[in-house]
């Protein structure tokens, strides 16, 4: 009996430790604090990306919201590329820590690191950047928890639903139109969705630019 008790002991304090280990290791990373390197990577065949903004927040902190609408400064990110708005939006929102712009265009096959911080109460990291050879396309992933050491997330296209995708090129900033500030004024859809792609019915060529979901590998890695 006394052997019975003992090993029935055992046990339990092996399955407390166990349950002890899984807890810590799948932790909520809200406990973290740190700095983060960002790796964005173009894994299309023949779309650019604008800039990249990255942004750490807490869990009512947002940059876009799927089935929501866009707002006037991640539209001027889908259509133009142009960060300086969301960034500064961001920067006074109280429910951001940090945001932080990329230095300049992500080409097909190519990456770019981005560092940025976060503490206990910030756990959450967005991301986002214009596809140029589109109307309103960017990449993005909106409120992911930070990892306690490394995560890779593969990030959809997504269509703002700002501006309607003519695919003309007047109205297209990237090649191969070079058409920057100029906006379709078509009614647009309205609301942020899953892109469709590119179908070549205006200026943009349907088998050089267009693309399959995941369009971007974003890793993210704690260095400190």
């Amino acid at each position: 009996m006394k052997l019975f008790t003992s090993l029935c002991a055992l046990g339990l304090a092996a399955t407390a430790v166990a349950l002890t280990s899984t807890t810590a290791d799948s932790a909520p990373t809200a406990a973290i604090n740190g700095v983060f390197e960002v790796t964005i990577t173009n894994i299309t065949r023949g779309q650019i990306f604008a800039p990249a903004l990255v942004a750490t927040h807490n869990k009512s902190g947002s940059v876009f919201s799927p089935g929501g609408v866009a707002s006037a400064e991640l539209a001027a990110l889908a259509e133009d590329g142009d960060t300086s708005l969301l960034l500064a939006s961001l920067a006074l929102d109280a429910n951001v820590i940090d945001v932080q712009a990329g230095a300049g265009m992500i080409h097909p096959g190519m990456s770019e690191t981005i560092l940025i911080t976060s503490d206990v109460a910030h756990p959450f990291l967005s991301v986002a950047g214009m596809m140029v050879s589109t109307n309103d396309t960017f990449y993005g992933a909106d409120s992911t928890l930070l990892p306690l050491r490394y995560d890779q997330h593969m990030v959809p296209a997504w269509d703002a639903g700002s501006e309607a995708n003519t695919e003309d090129c007047a109205f297209i900033p990237g090649p191969p139109c070079g058409m920057g500030g100029v906006h379709d004024p078509a009614l647009a859809e309205g609301f942020i969705h899953i892109s469709n792609g590119i179908h070549g019915k205006g200026g943009v060529a349907a088998d050089e630019y267009d693309w399959r979901n995941p369009v971007a590998r974003v890793t993210v890695q704690r260095i400190m």
